[in-house]
């Protein structure tokens, strides 16, 4: 039967690290490896991930009805949700408001082009209902041209653009 022997060795700050038998300093105590915790996914896909997680925070913090489900799902079942390279269509959502529910927010994802005025065009008509909602947030991945930012004026409801 083989010991494994540890001495210890005294380093710079007086404190000593473990080492064995073969000169390896246990790192094996250490558990798993820095390398596993590399993220091996979509740079795309975590962007996403991080920037619904944080408009999903801001509209419960508001007061938003946002189930923390919704809020605390990991990276990995995001992806298993949506994909590495997320359509955009499928990240689009609205919240009613807990104290008011004829307070709805409505929340789109854009795709990573500059936002110009056909695309705001494409949004109004993605908004169905637009008597019940409150307010809209544009999640943006780029710019917005001035063209398009006067298109927004024609709302008759709050947006709010976020830029990532």
């Amino acid at each position: 039967m083989e010991q494994n022997l540890l001495m210890e060795r005294p380093n710079e700050g007086g404190r000593g690290h473990q080492e064995n038998e073969n000169g390896n300093f246990g790192m094996e105590s250490l558990g798993r490896c820095l390398s596993s915790f590399v993220d091996e996914g979509s740079t795309e896909s975590h962007r996403f991930y991080l920037s619904r997680r944080t408009v999903l925070e801001m509209l419960k913090d508001r007061g938003y009805s946002v189930p923390s489900s919704e809020i605390d799902i990991s990276l990995q079942d995001f992806r298993g949700v949506y994909g590495q390279n997320p359509d955009i269509e499928l990240l689009k959502f609205s919240a009613t408001h807990i104290s008011d529910p004829s307070k709805r927010m409505l929340v789109i994802f854009c795709g990573s082009g500059v936002v110009k005025v056909g695309m705001i065009r494409l949004i109004t008509f993605q908004i169905t209902d637009r008597d019940s909602l409150t307010g809209l947030i544009l999640v943006l991945q780029n710019n917005i041209t001035s063209q398009a930012m006067k298109a927004l004026d024609l709302f008759k409801f709050k947006i709010e653009i976020f830029q990532v």
